[in-house]
């Protein structure tokens, strides 16, 4: 298991490598000059000039990527072209926003996938499972933009219930209203990413009900229910268990889309004013943030995953 774990950390780290090279290129391919567009329109080629070598901008481009990288073994991941501030400050406070965020989605899309993905498999070529197989086909296919229109129309325009964005100034010193603001926008995500997640575990439900060992139990006088869930969970949470890492991602990129639509502070919403700002550094650390996280999470994943399955430690 060490070897193992030794071998992945390994993996991860070259990961977070290439992640960076390509993270580096990409933007400074982008149009525009941030010399140019924090100067002004008004400013000088000698005054561009002169503030491009302040910033660092002049230096060959490999010198700049060596620089980068060894502030990162630091803990430094750089400061904003354009505020000044330490990129590292300014994700720890967006994240109060995105890591809540996150959880809270990725709690209502397992509430969502595990009940219903079993009844769905359970009552396979019924009208019920039927139904709840179309609706978790159709809702994995709604755009997460329109499903938080609907959400806000319904719940913050009729009904009233909850905010309809914004996020409060005091931040979580009132824990009350801070939850009230991420309810929408984590039901938004856990919706859509819940009824993908469905799908993978009626097809692994369904899978483990065909186990020799789940037809073994049954024969001997278990229902086909009681027997799936004394002796086929443990094989649906191990599938549950790998997809888990792929919809990490899918809870990333949704939260950028989200932050933007219902105004929250949170990571997703300062990169994209990044990116339009063109503050290099600030992107570059935000992406590869966003990056080691869904890397560490898959990283972690696949521990637990070979932990909790025999046959892989058998194997080995």
């Amino acid at each position: 298991m060490i070897r193992y774990a030794l071998t992945r950390l390994g993996l991860l780290v070259l990961g977070l490598v290439v992640a960076s090279v390509l993270i580096f290129v990409t933007l400074r391919v982008l149009p525009g000059d941030v010399a140019q567009q924090i100067a002004g329109t008004n400013s000088t080629p000698e005054q561009v000039a002169a503030l491009r070598e302040q910033l660092g901008l002049d230096v060959p481009l490999p010198t700049q990527y060596l620089e980068w990288m060894a502030g990162l073994v630091r803990g430094d991941l750089g400061a904003s072209l354009v505020t000044g501030t330490p990129v590292a400050a300014e994700l720890v406070a967006k994240a109060q926003v995105t890591v809540p965020l996150g959880l809270m989605s990725m709690v209502v899309a397992l509430l969502i996938a595990l009940p219903f993905g079993v009844v769905a498999a359970l009552r396979r070529g019924r009208a019920g499972g039927t139904a709840l197989s179309f609706g978790a086909q159709a809702l994995a296919a709604v755009p997460v933009v329109w499903a938080g229109m609907m959400l806000v129309v319904v719940f913050a325009v009729w009904l009233g219930w909850l905010p309809a964005q914004g996020f409060p100034r005091s931040g979580w010193a009132d824990p009350g209203r801070a939850i009230a603001a991420l309810v929408l926008p984590a039901v938004t995500i856990g919706i859509v990413e819940g009824a993908m997640l469905m799908r993978f575990v009626r097809s692994a439900t369904l899978s483990a009900m065909g186990q020799d060992f789940v037809r073994t139990a049954a024969a001997k006088g278990l229902t086909r229910r009681a027997a799936l869930l004394r002796h086929g969970l443990p094989t649906v949470g191990l599938s549950i268990v790998s997809v888990l890492g792929l919809q990490v991602a899918g809870i990333v990129v949704g939260a950028v889309v989200i932050e933007q639509l219902f105004t929250l502070p949170g990571i997703g919403r300062m990169l994209v004013a990044d990116v339009g700002l063109r503050d290099l550094p600030k992107v570059q650390g935000e992406l590869l943030a966003l990056t080691g996280v869904v890397l560490v999470i898959g990283f972690v994943v696949d521990l637990v995953h070979r932990g909790l399955d025999p046959r892989q430690r058998e194997a080995s």
